[in-house]
């Protein structure tokens, strides 16, 4: 028998999310698995069927590791973060803005979605430079050393004009996060960074960080979502140390997104089925919610309800991560 409670629980989030923007970032370990890309697609799908407007935005680190090491290159990284040369760069351009993208296009026409490919490179969506040389610590020796990133990018400006384009006529565009500079330089950009650029740019309700893991942990040692995060809490644990590694630039560019304007981000599982789902049209969410201020869940209009039925939206989701 169908529980028509699932269907009246999503109606409130169905009124208020109608119309609104979404960006949701897929990491290359996810969109690498089928099984985790259909789900992805499928999600994608459902949001834009409902009236949300979806941008995705994807990386391909796994994917360019292992065309580099086929082609007898070896990845290089400092601190966590990829050095660019001009071999991997070409590396990254057949991987980020071909196949990847490619098979993303694939999944989401396989649901029903109309989806089109980009760079930041097309229409000018993502100028970009060329990072300097930075003083970087590494992590695991606390050694200090100046680091050229090669081609690597930080992005300058975003223009929307051609996403605003996609999203008015149902499509759904599919961001690989390569950018350009004013000379046609192409460069490689953090996919983490150009969701939160991205979201903060169309004025997005909500950013979504898809990752291999639940959401951000209340310690190192702990196995305990942390269910809700002011920016200002947020800013706390990355200074603690208690966020490291590829955790580190996911919560950055979440609290970059909201300071920038978007309303909520959130870190969830992109291996969960349904995750994008389940925080988007149910009460209890999933994964870490940051925003500037414990938000309240809609009532049946689509409009905010009293804090004290947020924490019953907190308590919920802890309960439900200790079964």
């Amino acid at each position: 028998m169908l529980d028509v409670s699932l269907l009246l629980q999503a109606l409130p989030y169905l009124n208020q999310y109608k119309g609104k923007t979404f960006v949701l970032k897929a990491g290359g370990e996810l969109v690498a698995d089928p099984e985790i890309l259909d789900r992805l697609a499928q999600d994608v799908c459902f949001l834009e069927k409902v009236g949300v407007r979806v941008v995705l935005i994807h990386g391909g680190g796994p994917q360019a590791n292992e065309l580099s090491e086929r082609l007898g290159l070896k990845p290089v990284f400092v601190a966590g973060r990829r050095i660019t040369d001009q071999d991997a760069l070409e590396v990254t351009k057949m991987v980020f803005a071909g196949k990847i993208n490619t098979e993303i296009l694939s999944a989401l026409r396989r649901h029903g979605g109309r989806a089109v490919g980009l760079s930041g490179v097309d229409g000018g969506v993502l100028l970009a430079r060329r990072r300097p040389v930075k003083r970087m610590r590494d992590p695991e020796t606390g050694e200090e050393s100046d680091v050229d990133f090669g081609h690597v990018g930080d992005i300058v400006s975003v223009d929307t004009a051609l996403l605003d384009t996609l999203l008015a006529h149902d499509y759904i565009p599919v961001l690989s996060s390569l950018g350009a500079d004013n000379k046609g330089h192409v460069f490689n950009i953090n996919a983490d960074t150009v969701a939160a650029e991205i979201a903060a740019a169309l004025s997005a309700e909500k950013l979504m960080i898809l990752t291999n893991v639940p959401g951000v942990m209340k310690s190192l040692e702990s196995k305990e979502i942390v269910a809700t995060l002011t920016t200002a809490q947020a800013h706390k644990l990355m200074a603690r140390g208690t966020v490291k590694k590829g955790m580190l630039p996911k919560l950055g560019a979440a609290v970059a997104a909201v300071e920038s304007g978007v309303r909520h981000a959130t870190i969830l599982s992109g291996v969960a089925p349904h995750s994008i789902l389940e925080e988007t049209f149910t009460e209890r969410g999933s994964g870490t919610l940051v925003s500037k201020s414990p938000p309240a869940p809609p009532t049946e209009s689509g409009e905010p309800r009293k804090n004290r039925q947020w924490r019953k939206r907190k308590a919920s989701r802890k309960k439900s991560r200790t079964k």
